[in-house]
């Protein structure tokens, strides 16, 4: 037994023994002599480590056994599941529908990761047989050719001329390319840098818009009364079924003079029932007293930009100063004008103001908690830096209070892209009007819940501002703005990040990578792998800190999203048909617990004190009646799963790179793409989210 040290004695005020030892006999023979130091020393702590016995240790050691058999269990049960899963969909195809692709650039995309994939199994194949037979020419990551002497068979030689022919040529082309694309990772890194201490200063110097005084108290000599501007509200749907309802009803909740607001419900449903359901709920406002207006477009062309272009040219907009547009699924506060029209009051120069977005099905799923770290970081990063530092940014097309002279000085809407949002913003921009963002003022509205809504939500935000880049590019430049003005609208805004995050993304993770693997000498570093992509992950996550225990299926589904993004990027640069395809995002009509409590309560008022429909008649009534019935009694369409090809093809494109990572012993670069290569199975097998119906 080792001796005891006193360490006390080393720093203590007084190393001097204290009292007089004293010596106790005890009668019984059982006990021990005991010899106590000082009057302090029987009621020390005892040592807990001396305390321990082996039973104690023998039942520490069973419950990490147990802890280490739980975990191994969890791995095989999701492990067993992935494999029923890919037996029943792939294998049998029980209940799975083909991704269907329309554009000639998906279907090429697709075929050149089919080419890389079997043309990396043959290398596999190949390389697993020179292993065995010992042809191993790496030492210290450099190669070694053999010499003819050397050389052992016909088998022997093809391996050895293949190696010379993969240093010569294939090495450098793979290594010029992953430079390039490295260096582009790092000026987008350097840029999100940027944006998060722009973001951190703006926190520290609590930096945000404000009100001063009451801006709409009227300048009488009394001093009594309130100037409010007329403001127009608009709700652009299309086929909105399950959220028409709670859309109109926060609409017409807003905290606003019943007689300076008008609500203008733009239907562009092409489904009588949808459209009689709507009419009905416009009907039930109207008599309540609410000024809205039912308007559905006979010529329904230019998608959303279509319908809000001919809500402008009716005559009475020109009575109103200022236009709040919300999309079906926003449900804004009663308090929300009250937050935003008074900031353009004393200032001439002031365009937009733009809310944040909230959402009442961020912890739906993992998709939807995925989708909320995206856009915390877009609206509390991009959004608020830009509107702080430049008082510019992409208007999000919904949430939002445009001055409607600012509509009409920049030529209104226009139908020629699909982010007529983003179009309209860049020529006011270049118009000289300025922008604000609220990052507190937020409006409820949904993310998408199955991955096929939010892979068509995606291709529409990439591919249009690519499309739009295209055409705005030759006004951009001979603009009258600012040089700097020009530079960020160029370089940053849609070059660095519109076109430069998706196409590194896909081509060093996805491509780069896995062709690494079986060309070691162009091999790419840890730093590039694993480092800097788990930090700008982490910055990404900061301001969404409670989704912290995501940040690794975070970064897999990025790069994962990766391929959707590229191809809708360059569909959108190069104008193929997919570019201008308008899909309408599939809503599950979520509402928070505040709505569901509200409307519990307008229906039991309305059980208490039933009410008709002001200026429609008893046909109408009826008929939209029995809609309501056959939309209640009507079973609902079945849920089915689709397969995506080219995150299938790229899966086992990535597994098989992690196989052959193996044979050279790369850690690091097997453990990324083994688990990238399960996340790009998982999405193909559509095993993330909801499913479509």
């Amino acid at each position: 037994m080792a001796p005891s040290i006193d360490f006390s004695r080393l720093w203590g005020k007084d190393s001097s023994r204290k009292g007089t030892p004293v010596v106790v006999t005890m009668e019984n023979p059982n006990y021990s002599v005991l010899e106590i130091d000082g009057p302090d020393a029987a009621f020390r702590p005892v040592d807990k480590d001396r305390g321990k016995n082996a039973k104690q240790f023998t039942w520490v050691l069973l419950l990490k056994a147990h802890r280490a058999v739980g975990c191994l269990s969890w791995l095989g049960n999701a492990l067993w599941i992935l494999l029923g899963a890919i037996k029943k969909r792939l294998i049998f195809g029980q209940g799975v529908t083909m991704e269907n692709e329309k554009s000639g650039r998906g279907r090429l995309l697709f075929r050149t990761i089919l080419a890389f994939l079997l043309m990396s199994l043959a290398f596999l194949a190949f390389e697993v047989f020179a292993h065995f037979n010992g042809w191993h020419y790496f030492h210290n990551h450099g190669l070694h050719i053999p010499q003819t002497l050397e050389i052992k068979g016909w088998l022997h030689a093809i391996y050895v001329a293949w190696l010379e022919f993969r240093a010569d040529y294939i090495a450098p082309s793979i290594q010029v390319l992953s430079s390039f694309c490295v260096a582009l990772f790092l000026i987008q890194s350097a840029d999100r840098m940027l944006l998060c201490l722009g973001c951190f200063w703006i926190k520290y110097k609590k930096i945000k818009p404000r009100i001063e005084g009451d801006p709409f108290k009227s300048d009488d000599l009394e001093g009594l009364g309130y100037d409010y501007p007329m403001v127009l509200v608009q709700i652009p749907m299309c086929n909105e079924r399950e959220v028409y309802e709670q859309s109109i009803s926060a609409v017409c909740q807003l905290d606003w003079p019943k007689d300076r607001l008008l609500i203008q419900v733009l239907d562009d449903s092409d489904d009588e029932s949808i459209q009689w359901l709507i009419k009905g709920e416009v009907s039930k406002w109207s008599q309540k007293g609410i000024n809205i207006i039912y308007r559905h477009r006979l010529v329904r062309t230019g998608y959303k930009a279509g319908n809000l272009k001919s809500a402008m040219n009716c005559d009475y907009v020109k009575a109103y100063e200022f236009v709040a547009i919300f999309d079906a699924d926003f449900q804004p506060n009663p308090d929300f004008l009250m937050q935003t029209v008074p900031h353009f009051k004393d200032n001439p120069e002031l365009g937009l103001v733009q809310a944040r977005w909230a959402f009442v099905n961020k912890d739906e799923n993992l998709l939807t908690r995925l989708q909320n770290i995206n856009l915390c970081f877009h609206f509390e990063v991009e959004q608020q830096v830009n509107g702080v530092f430049i008082n510019f940014f992409g208007f999000n097309g919904t949430a939002g209070v445009w001055r409607i002279k600012t509509l009409e000085d920049s030529g209104g809407w226009l139908e020629r892209t699909t982010v007529e949002d983003m179009d309209i913003a860049v020529r006011a921009h270049l118009n000289g009007w300025k922008f604000i963002f609220l990052n507190d003022v937020k409006v409820l509205c949904e993310v998408p819940e199955s991955y096929e809504a939010y892979r068509k939500q995606q291709h529409r935000w990439h591919s249009g501002p690519m499309h739009l880049f295209r055409l705005c590019l030759p006004a951009i430049i001979t603009s009258k703005v600012a040089v700097w003005k020009k530079a960020n609208l160029i370089l940053l805004f849609f070059l660095l990040r519109k076109l430069i995050l998706p196409f590194y993304s896909f081509t060093l993770f996805c491509i780069i990578l896995p062709l690494t693997m079986f060309v070691p000498e162009a091999e790419l570093p840890v730093w590039v792998i694993c480092y800097v992509p788990v930090f700008m992950s982490f910055l990404n996550i900061l301001p969404a800190p409670r989704s912290f225990p995501f940040i690794v299926p975070y970064l897999l589904f990025e790069n994962t999203m990766s391929v959707t993004k590229f191809n809708a990027m360059v569909s959108g640069l190069f104008q193929l048909g997919s570019s201008y395809e308008w899909v309408v995002t599939k809503k599950a009509g979520r509402a928070s617990e505040p709505d569901l409590l509200a409307a519990a309560e307008r229906e039991t008022k309305a059980m208490n004190h039933p009410q008709l429909y002001r200026g429609s008649s008893d046909s109408e009534l009826s008929e939209l009646n029995k809609l309501k019935e056959h939309q209640e009694t009507a079973p609902k369409p079945k849920k089915t799963n689709k397969l995506y090809r080219k995150e299938l093809a790229l899966a086992f494109l990535l597994l098989t790179a992690a196989v052959r990572s193996l044979l050279s012993a790369q850690g690091v670069h097997f453990y990324f793409l083994l688990f990238q290569g399960v996340s790009f199975l998982l999405v193909g097998l559509d095993l993330i989210g909801e499913q479509m119906s």
